[in-house]
C-alpha cells in the first residue's frame, strides 16, 4: 500500500512480479490476482482539483465512488449517471468499463479527459484527450495492463435531481417494443423475476421538482423471499410462477424525487456470481427471450432476477460499447452454489448474437475470441507494449486474456 508517488514507482520497478492493482474487490473474474505483488492505491484518493466552468474533477483514482459523489456534489458537479453500485474504487469501475443504463449515457470511461499512469518501468506518464487522442482511446479501458493508474480528471454536469419510478408490467410486452421501451426516456432499466412473466422497470428523469423521501430499499428482502419460494416450490413449479406472478403484480409503484448520488446506487447484501454480456440493442429482446427459457426450462434453481440496461456507444477501444449502441443483460446465481452450468449454458446465447463480456463478470473467453470481436485489439495491445514492455503487469490470467507469451 504505497504511500505515494516515489514509493509506487519503486515498487513497480522492484517488486515481485506480476504486479496486480487492487479495487475493492467487486470484479467476479481474476483480475487481481498474483503470486507476485498486490499493490493497493487507497492513498492515490480525495478530490485533488476542480474547474466549476468546464464543469470538470482531478481525483485519485483509488477513490471510491461513493466518496467521489459526495464530494462532487459538495462543489455543485455531479456524474452524468452511475453505476448500480457505489462502493467500488472508481480505478477500478474504470478499468473495467462499468456502466449504468440510458441509451444516451456511456460508461465511465466515457468522463475520462486525462489520466496520470505509472508505467511498467516506474515512469509517470500523464496524457490527455486532446493531444493524446489513441493513447486516451487504448487505456481508457485498461484493465490494469498499461500501469497504474493514479489520478484521473473527468467531465461532468451541474448538479441535479432525479425523479426515479418503479413499477412493473408484463415482461412479453416489454420484449415486443424493446427498443422503444429502453431508448423513450434518459434512464431505462428493468429486472426480470424468474418465473413471474413480469419486468420491474426502472426510469429515472432529470427534474426540478421538491426532493421526496426514497422509499426503503427492501431489494435484499425480496431476493431472500424469492429463494425461500424456490427452496419450498421446487416440485410445485406451477405455483411458484403463481405466487411469484402475483407477489410481483401486486408491488406498489415508487415515485420519488432526489439528488443523483442519492438515486442511482443500492445496497446488494445477499452475495452472488454474475455474469454480464453487451449486445447490439436489436439483439437483445432476442437474447433475453432465450435466456429466460434456458432459466425456466433447464435452471429452475436459479432465483436471483435478470437485470437489463442499455448503453450509450463510444471510442474507447477495449469498451464492450466501442462503436455500438449496447443492451447489457446480466445474469446471476446466488452463492454458494454452483453457477457455471447456468452460466455455461447461457453464454453460447449470449455469444451468438454478438456479445462482448463485461470485464470484470465471469466468462471463459480468452484472446482468440475476445480479439475477433474488438476492432482496434491489435492497436490497443500495441500501445500495451510500450507502456510495459517488461510485462510487470501481466498475471498468467492477464496473458491468457490479451494473449501475451510469458
Amino acid at each position: 500500500k504505497p504511500q505515494g508517488q516515489e514509493e509506487l514507482s519503486d515498487l513497480i520497478k522492484t517488486a515481485p512480479g506480476p504486479i496486480r492493482m487492487a479495487g475493492t474487490g467487486h470484479s467476479f473474474t481474476p483480475l487481481v490476482q498474483s503470486e507476485g505483488t498486490i499493490l493497493s492505491l487507497d492513498n492515490f484518493d480525495g478530490l485533488i482539483a476542480h474547474d466549476p466552468q468546464k464543469l470538470q474533477a482531478t481525483v485519485g483514482a483509488g477513490i471510491k465512488i461513493g466518496p467521489m459523489t459526495r464530494l462532487l456534489h459538495g462543489v455543485g458537479q455531479a456524474l452524468p449517471n452511475m453505476g448500480d453500485i457505489d462502493t467500488q474504487a472508481f480505478g477500478g469501475a474504470l478499468a473495467t468499463s462499468t456502466h449504468g443504463s440510458g441509451a444516451m449515457l456511456g460508461a465511465y470511461p466515457t468522463l475520462l479527459e486525462a489520466i496520470q499512469i505509472t508505467d511498467g518501468r516506474g515512469a509517470v506518464r500523464e496524457f490527455n484527450r486532446t493531444a493524446h487522442p489513441d493513447a486516451m482511446s487504448a487505456m481508457s479501458v485498461s484493465l490494469g495492463a498499461f500501469g497504474a493508474v493514479t489520478q484521473v480528471t473527468i467531465r461532468n454536469v451541474a448538479d441535479y435531481r432525479l425523479r426515479r419510478r418503479r413499477w412493473t408490467e408484463p415482461v412479453a410486452g416489454v420484449l415486443e417494443r424493446f427498443e422503444s421501451v429502453m431508448t423513450a426516456q434518459r434512464s431505462v432499466e428493468f429486472f426480470y423475476i424468474p418465473f413471474s412473466g413480469q419486468a420491474l422497470m426502472l426510469t429515472s428523469e432529470v427534474t426540478e421538482a421538491p426532493v421526496t423521501s426514497r422509499p426503503p430499499n427492501t431489494d435484499d428482502e425480496a431476493v431472500k423471499t424469492l429463494r425461500t419460494l424456490r427452496n419450498y416450490l421446487k416440485r410445485l413449479p406451477w405455483l411458484r410462477k403463481s405466487l411469484i406472478g402475483s407477489a410481483i403484480g401486486k408491488l406498489p409503484p415508487e415515485d420519488y424525487t432526489e439528488a443523483w448520488l442519492n438515486v442511482f446506487p443500492s445496497e446488494r447484501n445477499v452475495k452472488f456470481n454474475e455474469m454480464e454480456y453487451h449486445l447490439p440493442i436489436e439483439e437483445g429482446a432476442k437474447a433475453l427471450r432465450e435466456i429466460i427459457t434456458l432459466l425456466e426450462t433447464r435452471f429452475p434453481e436459479v432465483y436471483f432476477p435478470i437485470e437489463v440496461r442499455v448503453v450509450a456507444p463510444d471510442d474507447n477501444w477495449l469498451s464492450p460499447f466501442y462503436k455500438r449502441p449496447s443492451c447489457s443483460i446480466a445474469i446471476h446465481h446466488g452463492a454458494p452454489e454452483d453457477p457455471l452450468p447456468f452460466f455455461a449454458a447461457a453464454e453460447p446465447i449470449f455469444r451468438k448474437y454478438g456479445g462482448r463480456p463485461h470485464w470484470g463478470k465471469m466468462h471463459n473467453l480468452t484472446a482468440r475470441e475476445l480479439s475477433a470481436l474488438y476492432p482496434r485489439w491489435n492497436d490497443a495491445m500495441a500501445v500495451r507494449r510500450e507502456m510495459d514492455p517488461d510485462n510487470r503487469f501481466v498475471s498468467p490470467y492477464m496473458a491468457q486474456l490479451l494473449g501475451v507469451d510469458l
